[in-house]
């Protein structure tokens, strides 16, 4: 099942490691050497040794709480950008604020691999319903359908009637945006007479894709696959039409840390998903995205050959407040760092109005100990328990806030 593929969707795992490094290596270079930020945070380590994941682990984690200071601090890029914002094609502020440049015209993130497994191609008319308004997701979609020779309607949100009216005149056959609104397009074109038969294929993001949605639109002969992407770092990955999790796009090195490290897990357990993008005008090296997810093992039945992630699992942000006083993974992962845990998790219940927290700890340990530095990181109390290797869920929780809304 390799027809159509691009090569270097089925490379061997060694070669595509190779490439990633020495992208990376390359990444490093021009990164320390051209953008202010990176010039401080790389310092010191050596390009020479990026020869592996392993090594790739050490440097340091960029958060978007990071980002969004760095900006705060340097607008408007916070430092990481190796353009000025006038060399830059296009220029976006996402909510937070956070500002997202686009340096050069084209597909420049990598969204026509989703939609090409999602089968656009030349001679498609693609209604594109991604946001054209201050952020960059309507021009990724616009610029990835263009390079696959799609031409592409420019809807945007909202406007029902008229996104119906423009499918009905121009016999759409593909769309993209989020997966709800499409059918909310249909739904309003049945009610008016005049239905849209056209489309046939559709690429979904930005929001969930339940089961029942996706039958619906099979019901009425639209395949729907996913794309996973954000709008700091491009596509991420993407389903194929095997619908067997989501294969990492080419042009990016993702890993799979614990939440509040920058520790990668092993392979099929759920923890946070840090990218890092060899943009030569915006590079992001391990960008935290704040989404949880987990390897799968194998490879996509259409013989494409990249990592393939469970698809989206949650946030890894799980900051909470306790008696009043924020709670962070970065505090727990400390105190499991410090006294050599492989795995916590700090739950938090309330009783009669009074919180309470107990860090459970998979193996074995000076209960006391690991309590005082619990308090010595939160300045709360809480109680520590030991239980057995394995009997913490695989589901990428440091911080369980069990106390009811």
């Amino acid at each position: 099942m390799t027809t159509d593929l691009d090569p270097r969707e089925t490379r061997s795992h060694d070669e595509r490691e190779i490439a990633l490094l020495q992208a990376l290596q390359h990444t490093f270079v021009e990164a320390h050497k051209h953008s202010a930020h990176y010039a401080k945070t790389l310092d010191g380590f050596d390009v020479d040794q990026l020869t592996s994941r392993a090594a790739l682990a050490t440097l340091p984690v960029l958060r978007k709480s990071d980002l969004m200071a760095a900006q705060e601090a340097a607008p408007p890029f916070g430092g990481l950008g190796t353009q000025a914002p006038d060399a830059m094609a296009r220029v976006f502020l996402s909510p937070g604020p956070i500002a997202e440049p686009q340096g050069a015209e084209g597909d420049v993130w990598r969204f026509s691999r989703a939609l090409r497994a999602a089968g656009f191609a030349q001679g498609d008319i693609a209604h594109n319903c991604f946001s054209y308004h201050l952020t960059p997701a309507g021009f990724m979609f616009d610029a990835a359908a263009r390079a696959l020779g799609c031409a592409v309607f420019p809807g945007g949100i909202g406007n029902t009637e008229q996104q119906a009216l423009a499918m009905r005149r121009y016999g759409t056959t593909a769309y993209a945006g989020t997966p709800d609104f499409l059918k909310i397009i249909l739904e309003k074109a049945d009610e008016t007479g005049a239905p849209v038969t056209t489309i046939r294929k559709m690429s979904v993001g930005g929001g969930p894709l339940f089961p029942d949605l996706r039958a619906w639109y099979e019901d009425r002969g639209i395949s729907c696959l996913q794309n996973y992407g954000t709008a700091d770092v491009g596509l991420i990955a993407y389903e194929t039409p095997a619908k067997e999790g989501l294969i990492i796009d080419e042009d990016v090195l993702v890993e799979i840390v614990r939440p509040g490290t920058g520790d990668p897990v092993p392979e099929g357990e759920v923890g946070e998903v840090v990218v890092t993008v060899f943009d030569p005008a915006y590079p992001l090296i391990r960008f935290a995205t704040g989404d949880l997810s987990a390897v799968m093992a194998g490879v996509c039945p259409t013989g494409r050959t990249n990592m393939r992630l469970k698809g989206w699992m949650g946030r890894a942000d799980q900051t909470t407040k306790v008696k009043g006083m924020f709670v962070h993974p970065e505090q727990v992962a400390r105190v499991a760092k410090k006294h050599g845990l492989e795995k916590v998790r700090l739950e938090v219940t309330e009783s009669e109005g009074r919180d309470s927290m107990v860090l459970i700890c998979e193996g074995a340990g000076d209960a006391d100990a690991v309590a005082a530095t619990l308090q010595s990181e939160s300045r709360l109390k809480g109680d520590v328990r030991f239980v057995a290797a394995g009997d913490l869920p695989n589901d990428g929780k440091v911080i369980d806030d069990k106390r009811a809304l």
